[in-house]
């Protein structure tokens, strides 16, 4: 018995260390840039912030800076907030009983008296963050570790593939689809992945000569290292493996900081494209996770290091920004809407229209929560 006890602790311990170690690392960096971006325009725009915490619920330990505010790490750790001078909780939603006995003082210190513009650049700011905390990470492995890459040159084509419908043959090389200039088989795959059933034009280069392929990509399930499934488009060909056709480059900051944002960007454009599908019919709901799946691949990436470990985090600062930006009440990009109405009618909504919306964000929060966790219980049932 005691022999089983120990067997369990040592199970528990080393999911502790796998999932949850590189789960928390991964998000802490995220929330703690996210809420960063907050904090110091809120500061550079006279704004008194009253607690910066990582977490929610109760406090583990902070301390207290000389501008009064609160650092602090709280008990749960699934996001975090700026809390500004008047607000009534951490989605800073204002309290205006407490607004309207303000001194003019107070005002001045106070987040919801500022005006329209300083407002939603402090809202704003969050999620430029960690679209900066993206491109400045991506840059970094580009310039430290560099970036391999696999020429686009053919090495097989799998029978009735849509490859091999449309005339692929070994040893071509790959030039250009849809016009977009294609320098490594990792550019092609991008495109690829995201034209499933669309018809793509590719010139290719064969024996010295340029001439260009018709191609359908097929739609399917691919597992990846970890056995994860993702639905792409593929054409049914394997890259060539030969030494001349591999190379990995370190590039210099400049370089690496616009390779950093065009990363980023194919980031933000293949999530737009597939909830574009999902809306669509095209895709399956069922890709979209939550906590659960970060850590269950925040685990499985640890294991291929720290730089892969690292590269997810980008992916995720990405996406949490973008995510923030979505016209929902509650997130950062329904804070923004409702100041973008405001500066277009030359006043705020209504206390009572305010409060509708943030109750509806609510719900629709929460909603996406519950779907999200189910979708990750669901996966982890059948993986």
């Amino acid at each position: 018995m005691s022999m089983d006890f120990m067997g369990s602790l040592g199970g528990y311990g080393s999911w502790l260390v796998g999932y949850v170690v590189p789960f928390l690392f991964v998000l802490t960096i995220v929330v703690f840039f996210h809420e960063l971006g907050h904090f110091l325009v809120a500061r550079w725009c006279g704004i008194k912030v009253l607690a910066f915490s990582i977490g929610f619920g109760p406090e583990i330990v902070g301390f207290n800076d000389r501008y009064g505010t609160r650092w602090k790490i709280a008990a749960v750790p699934l996001g975090g907030y700026v809390k500004f001078f008047g607000d009534d909780n951490a989605a800073s939603v204002p309290d205006m009983e407490a607004a309207a006995s303000m001194s003019e003082a107070e005002k001045k210190d106070s987040f919801l008296y500022k005006p329209v513009g300083s407002r939603a650049a402090v809202v704003a700011a969050g999620p430029i963050a960690n679209f900066i905390l993206a491109i400045v990470i991506f840059a970094g492995v580009f310039m430290i570790v560099g970036k391999q890459t696999t020429s686009a040159r053919v090495d097989a084509v799998q029978p009735g593939s849509a490859a091999q419908a449309a005339g692929f043959k070994p040893g071509d090389l790959v030039l250009a689809i849809n016009g977009q200039a294609i320098e490594s088989f990792s550019d092609m795959q991008r495109i690829v992945s995201i034209s499933a059933g669309e018809p793509i034009e590719v010139r290719v280069e064969r024996g010295g000569v340029p001439i260009t392929l018709k191609a359908k990509p097929e739609l399917k399930e691919i597992k990846d290292n970890f056995g994860n499934v993702h639905r792409l488009g593929v054409l049914g060909i394997s890259r060539s493996m030969a030494p001349g056709d591999i190379k990995t480059e370190k590039v210099g900051p400049l370089r690496a900081i616009v390779m950093g944002a065009q990363e980023t960007w194919f980031v933000v454009d293949r999530t737009l494209s597939y909830l574009g599908g999902v809306i669509a019919g095209r895709e399956a709901a069922d890709q979209l996770g939550g906590p659960i799946r970060i850590a269950q691949v925040s685990g499985q990436v640890a294991t291929a290091g720290f730089t892969a470990l690292i590269h997810l985090t980008a992916v995720l600062s990405v996406s949490i920004g973008l995510l923030n930006l979505f016209p929902i009440p509650l997130l950062d990009g329904g804070h923004l809407l409702f100041y973008g109405i405001e500066a277009a009618r030359g006043k705020p909504l209504s206390e009572r229209a305010q409060e509708m919306g943030f109750r509806i964000g609510l719900a629709i929060v929460v909603m996406l929560m519950i779907f999200a966790t189910f979708n990750d219980i669901l996966h982890l049932a059948t993986s």
